[in-house]
């Protein structure tokens, strides 16, 4: 785990506060998110620098978001109501 007092910690694994609905699950799962975002900004950078082909980062890329998507389950959050519009509106 990153130590909070070094500068360059800071930088590398920020982590940003939660201000949403407090519940321990909500909390969990936005922690795991912020995670999820950071790795896949590396895999991005991987990628686009050419240390890892197109291939490659889509296929971490979809095991991060299989990950994700199990802890969502595992918290038993439920998804949000529909609203009716596409997401293009």
């Amino acid at each position: 785990m990153p130590d909070d007092a070094d500068p360059k910690n800071r930088f590398l694994y920020s982590r940003s506060r939660y201000r949403g609905e407090f519940t321990p699950q909500h909390l969990v799962f936005n922690a795991n998110l912020q995670e999820f975002a950071q790795r896949i900004e590396y895999l991005c950078n991987l990628e686009t620098n050419g240390k890892i082909s197109p291939g490659e980062a889509y296929e971490e890329i979809r095991k991060l978001y299989k990950q994700l998507k199990q802890s969502k389950k595992a918290l038993d959050i439920p998804d949000p109501p529909d609203q009716g519009g596409t997401p293009d509106q």
